[in-house]
């Protein structure tokens, strides 16, 4: 737990203390999903509060682990690059966004179910309310998807590995591959009691918040995305050295170009810290002004640096 960022950290132990709050309050009768779940607006039991809570319950187990294990997986990663601030404001805008869109979507699926107008449905809304108690969501699922879009447009030509696919895929067209799935089960009648349009409002707040980002990069703290690449490479690489000794063979060879090197390794060190400084100025450059800011040879060594990893 040292190694996970502060805001990911508290994330994670906040949505774990909610859902065993949730399981113990449910044995004395007192449905903690109902009073702090997302209710459809017109719901008598909707609340303005719902639009933060309702993203640190969960149903189940299941619904709990995979989005704990993706906000682990990821939020580390996104929030080393962003720092926590940043990080913890983009959690909490897409969370928001999401159940904003998840409201939308139940308003025309009421319209479409029922034949009436936008109109009709206001003006029953009294007889509505309390039938419409049932249309509750749960979950940090808009933020993680958030998340998940984070870091496949930071990182967008990193390989992952995702179970069962046998071979490791770029970050980018895992990203795309969810929100095909994503904008298929939502368009689709398949009424499976995911709320599929919150998962995309989540991605697209974080698009347009990450865009807007691009286009006006903000002058906060020190934070490049060598940190995020950083922590990414080195839990990847535990995880190999992990993999190779179960294997019982050996640890995998350094790079090519370390055996062939005759400085020591104090040079080494001293030449390839040299080079990651460098690399980091002009990525803060590229946040505060753009890429189109950059001379030919700060473009050259970004191009080469990247060619090297």
């Amino acid at each position: 737990m040292r190694s996970i960022p502060t805001v990911t950290k508290n994330l994670l132990i906040v949505n774990v203390i909610a859902f065993i709050a949730m399981l113990v309050f449910k044995n004395k009768g007192v449905d903690l999903n109902d009073i702090f779940g997302l209710h459809f607006f017109l719901a008598s039991d909707f609340h303005i509060y719902q639009f933060i809570t309702y993203m640190f319950m969960h149903g189940g187990w299941e619904h709990l682990f995979f989005n704990m294990f993706a906000l682990w997986m990821f939020g580390c990663v996104v929030e080393r690059v962003w720092g926590p601030k940043k990080f913890l404001f983009y959690y909490i805008s897409c969370g928001l966004g999401a159940g904003l869109l998840q409201e939308v979507s139940q308003l025309v699926s009421l319209c479409v179910s029922t034949g009436l107008g936008l109109g009709e449905v206001f003006s029953l809304r009294q007889e509505l309310a309390i039938a419409l108690n049932a249309w509750t969501t749960v979950g940090a699922s808009g933020a993680i998807y958030a998340i998940l879009l984070a870091f496949g447009m930071i990182f967008p030509n990193e390989r992952i590995f995702i179970f069962p696919l046998p071979i490791p895929i770029k970050a980018k067209w895992f990203v795309i591959f969810y929100v095909a799935v994503e904008l298929f089960s939502a368009l689709g009648t398949s009424n499976d009691n995911v709320a599929h349009f919150a998962h995309l409002g989540g991605m697209l707040f974080g698009f347009l918040m990450i865009r807007y980002w691009q286009h006006h990069p903000d002058t906060g703290g020190n934070y490049g995305r060598s940190k995020g690449q950083q922590f990414f490479d080195n839990m990847r690489g535990n995880w190999e050295r992990r993999t190779h000794k179960d294997a019982g063979s050996q640890p995998r060879q350094p790079r090519q170009e370390e055996p062939t090197r005759r400085e020591t390794d104090e040079q080494y060190n001293v030449r390839k810290q040299r080079e990651q400084d460098e690399i980091d100025v002009i990525l803060d450059k590229i946040r505060k002004s753009g890429y189109d800011s950059l001379t030919k040879e700060e473009k050259r060594k970004l191009f080469d640096a990247g060619n090297k990893k």
